[in-house]
């Protein structure tokens, strides 16, 4: 585990009384009435653009004393780095950076919910080491998720799994981000959604099995192959990676015509930067 930041409190401190009259956020009224100091913030932050964060957002990030990030090696040293950015810039007072290696996650498992279960746990026992020996009562720790925590991230869940192990108390709030699918509509400069119609959003997993009955709009997330070959070439596609990023690539117009071209960029970008993040929306063709 590695500790860095801005003037890092020694390990000795760690652990302290709350100082009288310190407040507690927002969100954390019930940390109060149960007796929980110990308090963790899930904050959104965007797909990469430090300007993506809420004023919401902002506030929270005065109120930590340690960011606990996940370090998903070199090739993706650039989601690290964008998190050390916001913290210089947003954390205003002393703050602990703690890194620690992800587990390892097997990418192509027989069963597919068991893998998933089973990195999740060893992530519940990463995050409980960390914020155990990190966030002493009376302090305050931050998870910065891309996006929105509500959308295809694991924190939440692992931080329940954190609080039913039953060993460390903590209360947590979360702080809602711009997601990548705003973020594709508005580098796209379109509505979500047609006038009245429904929006569905899946993974690239779900997809290979073909569009939801009926489906209008489609956003797809989450796919690393791009599950889009067998589906109607009809279909108007609206591509976004590295959304809000000053990588950001777009590309649009009839999936038959434009596929391929997204297939080859696609594969460019990633190996020019060594890592890829990319969402899309699908368009049924409009009714005659």
């Amino acid at each position: 585990m590695k500790v860095t930041g801005s003037n890092p409190v020694p390990a000795t401190n760690l652990i302290r009384e709350k100082p009288a009259g310190t407040s507690i956020p927002a969100g954390f009224s019930h940390a109060r009435q149960e007796g929980i100091l110990r308090r963790i913030r899930v904050i959104g932050i965007g797909t990469g653009n430090p300007e993506h964060l809420t004023l919401q957002a902002v506030a929270a990030l005065k109120t930590v004393e340690a960011v606990f990030v996940l370090d998903k090696g070199t090739d993706k040293a650039d989601l690290l780095r964008v998190r050390r950015e916001i913290c210089e810039r947003f954390v205003p007072k002393p703050y602990r950076f703690v890194e620690a290696q992800d587990p390892e996650r097997d990418r192509s498992p027989t069963d597919y919910a068991a893998a998933v279960d089973a990195w999740h746990a060893a992530r519940a026992a990463l995050y409980e080491a960390m914020i155990e020996r990190e966030i002493g009562e009376g302090a305050c720790g931050a998870f910065l998720v891309w996006g929105d925590p509500s959308l295809y991230d694991s924190t939440l869940r692992i931080l329940e799994r954190v609080a039913a192990r039953g060993r460390l108390a903590f209360a947590y709030d979360v702080v809602p981000g711009i997601t990548s699918v705003q973020a594709l509509a508005a580098g796209h400069r379109i509505a979500l959604n047609r006038i009245g119609g429904p929006v569905h959003i899946t993974t690239g997993r779900a997809l290979a099995g073909g569009l939801a009955p009926q489906a209008d709009s489609t956003v797809v997330m989450l796919d690393g192959d791009l599950h889009f070959d067998h589906l109607d070439p009809d279909l108007t596609i609206y591509w976004g990676a590295y959304l809000g990023m000053p990588e950001e690539i777009l590309l649009a117009g009839r999936l038959g015509e434009v596929g391929p071209e997204i297939r080859r960029v696609r594969a460019e970008a990633r190996a020019r930067h060594g890592w890829i993040m990319d969402t899309y929306l699908l368009r049924a063709p409009a009714a005659d």
